[in-house]
């Protein structure tokens, strides 16, 4: 009995793992698509790619495209794509 408690405890433990690890694949996923969608309006992706900043920097660059250059994202859009380009574009 408490061989097979052990076994079931284990087994949900790597079901709840395997979807969470899938939910921050598609998280990723979902937040390449906007970057890609949102900032390619003014310029070509190879422009943000090409270069390596700090988040506080990509925070920076986003906002500027935001409220000085009129990129139509929202805040909680602009915080996804500043976490994507700090992740996959940081130092």
């Amino acid at each position: 009995m408490k061989r097979g408690l052990i076994c079931m405890t284990g087994a949900v433990f790597l079901c709840l793992a395997g979807v969470n690890a899938h939910s921050a694949e598609e998280k990723s996923v979902g937040a390449k698509s906007l970057f890609e969608q949102k900032c390619s309006r003014c310029h070509t992706i190879e422009r943000p790619k090409s270069k390596q900043k700090t988040r506080a920097e990509w925070e920076a660059t986003v906002m500027r495209m935001k409220n000085v250059n009129g990129c139509p994202i929202s805040d909680q859009e602009a915080e996804i794509i500043i976490n994507y380009l700090a992740e996959n574009y940081g130092p």
